[in-house]
Parts: structure tokens; C-alpha cells; sequence
């Protein structure tokens, strides 16, 4: 999980090479000023953290470099991407130095993304994987072994039996969909695992409550959840405590959102596969201003996942 610690020996890391930077290189230029546009799916709790690490990174580079770094944190109010993209198309006229973009759904995105780089707009794509045969750095955790981790403590805690349900986020979304294929993957291997429901939540907290009390009255011997997004476990829980069902059914979440981390120190949640949005914030300023200023940059960034339970969460 995401701690001060580790963004200070991020912090840390970075201070020789960005005062390297501050005096222009071979083939590099430094401005006054920049302005970077982070995009994420949805208003959202998960977001607004992602935003907190955009923000410490600006502090660090104005620290270094002296130069004034503005974030611009714009979000769809809702996971529609035909809204994420007209955000995209008016960043693009005005001309920002950068942006950072989780995305929705890459065939929808791919236009605005094409647009932004025939204008030579720096571009990082964050918890997310660029559309096929984009040549865009990206930034987030191995989505495919966070839902496993998910999967299988859900496996191991029911012992490996019992009717289990996915909650899918958004399924155009990359990350999301990665996940859910994976959480089935692994209940595939499990003969005794039935995987009798999926719910679609769309990135809301109070639609993955709706969803998940539908689903857990339709299938009144549910075993087990797990999600696809940091929205789905926050509103499963919610209908586990309205359903009074905290010692029948299992709940090992995503991320670790306040929410996240109280139903688990509750025991309404078992545990959580956390991805760390801070460091996604971060390391997408930290890259789309290398990119501003013509330094090279990974294809990839690992930002690395966490397993939570309620004996380590306050370790």
C-alpha cells in the first residue's frame, strides 16, 4: 500500500537526475512552465488519489527545478467515454504540455489519442494498457495478477467449494476486463468452485450495491465476491451489511480505498488485491514531464500490487 515512506524514497530517487535535468542535456529544453492534464475514467474516490500523487509530483519537479507545474485534474461525471473524449479533444486546442489518461474504452479513445500525438502532445496512459499499435508509454500493476491474488484467497478461504459472483466494473475498460478474466481463470481451475453470477457496476459504488443485492437474493447460497474495479467491493460490502449475510458470504476486495480498508478491519471484507494510485499519479507527471522536455522515457512502469488483510493493514 501506498505509505509517505515510499513516496519520500520516490521522492529521494529522483532529486540527483532531476537537477541534472534543470541544466538542459544534449537534446533536451526546459520551460518556465508546464501544464499537465490528468483524465481518469470517472469522479471517483480511487481518482482523486491517483490526483494526490500527480500533485507531490509537481511539487518535486517545481522543487528541482524551479519551474511551475500545473495540474489539471478534469473527470468525466460519469464512465462514458464519449465524455472522456471530448475532455481529451478540448485539452488538445489548448495546447497543455502533456496528458495522462486511464482509459474507458480504447477503441473509443483511440481518435483523441491519435489527434494529441500528430500535435506532438506528450502522452501517458495510467492503470490502464495503450489501444493495440499505440506507442504509448503506460503506467500501473500487473492487472492480471492482482484479480489472481484476489481469486485465489477467495479460493483458499472457502476451501475450495461454493457458488462465487464477479463484479465486472466497466467492461470496455482494459484494466477491468483483464480482471475479470483472470478472477475467471482461476475459479476455472477449481472444480468446485461455480461462478454463478456476474454484475456490472460501471465504476459506482451505489450501482455495484444495487447489482450485488440483486445478485445475492437471486442466489441465495452465494459463497464468495470479488471485483474488477475499487468501486465493486465497497458496494458489495454495503449490501452484505444490509443483507445481514457478513458470516455467509465472502468478500475479498480491490485497492484500498478508506472504505476499502474499514471492511476489513471490520470483517465484512476478508482482504484486498491493491493496485497503488498515488504512484500512478505520480509517475505519470514524473514521465509526461520527461517527455516535455524531450528526455526518453520507459514503455512500461510497474507500480506494483499489495495484499491487505487486517493483521498487516495497520503494520
Amino acid at each position: 500500500m501506498m505509505n509517505k515512506f515510499a513516496m519520500g524514497l520516490a521522492g529521494m530517487a529522483l532529486a540527483m537526475p532531476l537537477a541534472a535535468a534543470a541544466q538542459d542535456g544534449p537534446g533536451t529544453s526546459t520551460k518556465d512552465s508546464y501544464r499537465f492534464l490528468i483524465v481518469p475514467k470517472v469522479v471517483h474516490p480511487w481518482f482523486d488519489k491517483v490526483n494526490e500523487g500527480a500533485e507531490m509530483a509537481a511539487a518535486a519537479l517545481e522543487a528541482q527545478t524551479g519551474a511551475d507545474i500545473e495540474i489539471v485534474y478534469s473527470a468525466p461525471q460519469t464512465a462514458d467515454v464519449v465524455q472522456q473524449v471530448q475532455i481529451v479533444e478540448s485539452a488538445i486546442s489548448t495546447r497543455p504540455d502533456g496528458i495522462a489518461i486511464d482509459l474507458l474504452d480504447p477503441s473509443g479513445n483511440r481518435a483523441s489519442l491519435e489527434a494529441a500525438q500528430s500535435q506532438d502532445i506528450p502522452l501517458v496512459i495510467f492503470d490502464s494498457v495503450p489501444p493495440e499499435g499505440m506507442d504509448i508509454p503506460y503506467i500501473g500493476s500487473d492487472f492480471c495478477e492482482q484479480a489472481k491474488i484476489a481469486s485465489r484467497r477467495l479460493v483458499e478461504v472457502l476451501g475450495g467449494e461454493g457458488e462465487v459472483a464477479i463484479m465486472m466494473g466497466v467492461p470496455t475498460a482494459p484494466n477491468h476486463s483483464i480482471r475479470a478474466d483472470c478472477h475467471r481463470e482461476v475459479f476455472a481451475e477449481h472444480e468446485g468452485i461455480t461462478v454463478v453470477a456476474e454484475g456490472i457496476d460501471n465504476d459506482s459504488i451505489e450501482t455495484a450495491q444495487q447489482q450485488a443485492a440483486a445478485i445475492m437474493q437471486a442466489n441465495p447460497n452465494l459463497s464468495g465476491w470479488v471485483a474488477s474495479d475499487a468501486a465493486g467491493p465497497i458496494g458489495i460490502g454495503q449490501a452484505i451489511i444490509e443483507a445481514g449475510k457478513q458470516d455467509q458470504v465472502t468478500l475479498v476486495g480491490l485497492d484500498n480505498l478508506p472504505e476499502m480498508l474499514d471492511m476489513i478491519r471490520s470483517g465484512v471484507a476478508d482482504s484486498s488485491s491493491a493496485s497503488q494510485p498515488e504512484l500512478q499519479g505520480y509517475w505519470s507527471v514524473m514521465l509526461l514531464w520527461a517527455q516535455a522536455t524531450g528526455a526518453p522515457v520507459p514503455d512500461y512502469l510497474d507500480t506494483g500490487n499489495a495484499f491487505l488483510t487486517k493483521d498487516n493493514l495497520d503494520g
